[in-house]
């Protein structure tokens, strides 16, 4: 696999170079970014009352794409990113952290896909972005990139009131069963998107289906859950100088949670969760400013903690023999200060306050975490 990535990765250089030979008609197109991050994390509590230990990370992530228009109606690309393939909520490597002094960096292959594109339709086959609309990853992770079939249909309505309305689907596969599909681990979403006043407030009535969930992620599971999650999000922007945002996201699982014998009962009703956020300001150009403030109540069951973000706290299944994050069942804050050094070049500095909502042990957990991001982009 390492020499497959490698080869990926030689192809998409030379690729690279050959285009800079005529950009103006070439078909190709790149995308890139690098992050370095300094992380501290504190006064984080175990379940079992005890805290772990205060921790600081130098860490840094190198992702790099390319795509090629093929026809005017199907262009078709990959993308690379540094980072452990087993942790897909978090590409991010630490400093210090190989297996031997200034050894080689794993690699990955984050997005390879097809796209197509008709009139009022778009749709992409194989592994590619989330394509359903959010205003933050805390029900699904930025870095976790779905495989499957996704459609889009936009219809500009263009009148006062109403400008457009999209409807976004798909049929995503997490894990294969090698049987019938319906065997499959699978994630299945079908989204509204309405854009109203001059695209100042959009609203995305959502409803997620996942079938036989694993309760541990990566082959460690002992029992399987479904999940029928709605969503109704909306955002909108108050004002335009200075840019004020505000949005909430509501999500609620409609499965009964009772007829699965193997959850534990305290957790049968935790199903619900609230997400609210304003923002002052915005990152486009050299010299922007943005300040950010969200407010998360997420139950256990109201989203699939290891495809959800992993950026909050240090829970995760590591007890269990999983890399991945468990960012469900909590409440907390984020605030968030960026600015643009330049352009696609910024700096975020961002404070987690994290407390659990029902306790696996003896106490609930918790976490307090600050990191400074240094972003910069193609």
């Amino acid at each position: 696999m390492k020499k497959i990535v490698a080869v990926l990765l030689l192809l998409f250089i030379y690729s690279f170079l050959i285009a800079q030979e005529d950009q103006n008609t070439s078909k190709l197109s790149f995308n890139g970014d690098f992050r370095f991050r300094i992380e501290q994390d504190w006064h984080s509590k175990k379940s079992d009352g005890t805290y772990r230990e205060d921790r600081t990370r130098l860490r840094y992530r190198l992702r790099f794409g390319i795509s090629y228009s093929y026809k005017n109606w199907v262009s078709f690309g990959a993308r690379i990113r540094t980072g452990d393939p087993k942790k897909q909520q978090d590409p991010q490597l630490t400093l210090g952290s190989g297996n031997k002094e200034f050894g080689g960096l794993p690699i990955a292959l984050e997005k390879a896909y097809a796209e197509f594109y008709h009139n009022w339709l778009t749709a992409w086959i194989g592994k590619n972005t989330y394509p359903f609309e959010k205003q933050n990853e805390l029900f699904w992770s930025d870095n976790v990139f779905p495989e499957g079939v996704a459609i889009k249909a936009k219809f500009n309505i263009e009148t006062s009131l109403l400008q457009s309305i999209s409807i976004n689907a798909g049929h995503f596969i997490v894990i294969t069963n090698g049987t019938s599909f319906r065997k499959d681990s699978y994630f299945q979403g079908l989204q509204a998107v309405g854009s109203f006043l001059n695209n100042k407030i959009i609203f995305y009535p959502s409803i997620y289906y996942f079938n036989k969930m694993p309760d541990i992620p990566d082959g460690n599971e002992t029992y399987a859950i479904n999940y029928s999650i709605l969503n109704l999000g909306t955002k909108a922007q108050i004002l335009d100088k200075p840019k004020i945002v505000t949005g909430i996201d509501y999500y609620f699982n409609l499965s009964d949670l009772e007829k699965n014998s193997s959850i534990p009962q305290d957790f049968t009703n935790q199903k619900e969760g609230v997400i609210a956020s304003s923002s002052l300001g915005n990152l486009n150009k050299k010299g922007d400013w943005k300040v950010l403030v969200t407010y998360t109540y997420l139950e256990k069951y109201a989203a699939v903690d290891f495809l959800a973000q992993n950026d909050w706290t240090r829970w995760d299944y590591s007890s269990q023999g999983s890399p991945d994050g468990r960012l469900t069942n909590f409440k907390g804050f984020e605030f968030m200060a960026g600015y643009m050094l330049g352009e696609k070049m910024n700096l975020k500095l961002r404070f987690f306050v994290v407390n659990q909502l029902v306790p696996f042990g003896i106490t609930k957990e918790s976490g307090n975490r600050v990191r400074l991001d240094f972003n910069i982009a193609l």
